[in-house]
């Protein structure tokens, strides 16, 4: 069934809720709603139905990054560097990050999300040698969001407009996995580097929890480091030519 499908549940649960044999938890109509595109008063209704309150989830303060991981991505120029937030928006990058990946700058701010890229952004996707698992990966990493966060507004539309988009993040949105950002092995095919195989690592900012710098680095000595030290020689010549042509 198609509403059960863009929900993430089962068509079974589907049925058997409609019919009144289970009571649903307060996830299932908000997930039915925004599969539905309900307005206010629709969406009320759907709740009273369900038998669940449905007061409107409080939005959260927009997050800026943190100064001091500011200042820490700016010293990074040989370590691509990225401050990922909640929801795993992309709060800042350093240059190295952005010949790495994307630049993050030039993305609106509520679109600069990196589930959303690896799902919806062709370069990004071009990136990831094997994408399959760096995708199963996010999803699984935005779910665990979702556990700390269930009343996100934000993250509950991000979720809707990916199930929409994409049918292999709603599969897998559906089967509930859950896995921590924390360390990790990315192989890239990039268009200057050529193929990299990289280490991942994040720290939390004691300053705000809901904070991680998320850094790539290489084994010395290898090729994956002399491609680094290649492509942030590239960036730093692009960055000056740039200014260069702007200063002319």
């Amino acid at each position: 069934m198609e509403v059960a499908g863009l929900a993430a549940i089962s068509t079974d649960y589907y049925t058997r809720l409609g019919q009144g044999r289970i009571q649903a938890s307060a996830a299932v109509p908000a997930a039915l709603a925004q599969a539905l595109r309900l307005d206010d008063d629709q969406r009320d209704y759907l709740f009273g139905l369900a038998g669940k309150d449905s007061a409107r989830p409080r939005r959260r303060a927009r997050q800026k990054v943190q100064p001091q991981l500011q200042r820490l991505l700016a010293d990074l120029t040989t370590t691509p560097a990225i401050v990922m937030g909640r929801r795993m928006d992309v709060l800042a990058g350093n240059s190295l990050a952005a010949a790495l990946v994307t630049d993050f700058g030039q993305i609106p701010e509520k679109h600069r999300n990196y589930v959303r890229l690896v799902f919806t952004d062709p370069a990004v996707r071009a990136l990831c040698a094997d994408r399959e698992t760096v995708a199963r990966t996010c999803v699984a990493q935005l779910r665990r969001e979702a556990a700390k966060y269930p009343d996100d507004p934000r993250l509950t539309a991000l979720v809707g407009e990916l199930s929409v988009q994409d049918p292999h993040f709603r599969q897998w949105w559906a089967a509930h996995h859950v896995a921590t950002l924390s360390v990790g092995t990315k192989a890239l095919r990039h268009p200057i580097a050529v193929d990299l195989t990289l280490d991942w690592d994040t720290l939390t900012a004691s300053t705000d929890p809901d904070q991680r710098l998320v850094i790539w680095t290489a084994e010395p000595g290898t090729p994956s480091h002399d491609g680094l030290r290649f492509l942030a020689s590239w960036a730093a010549s692009s960055a000056q030519a740039s200014a260069s042509g702007t200063a002319g």
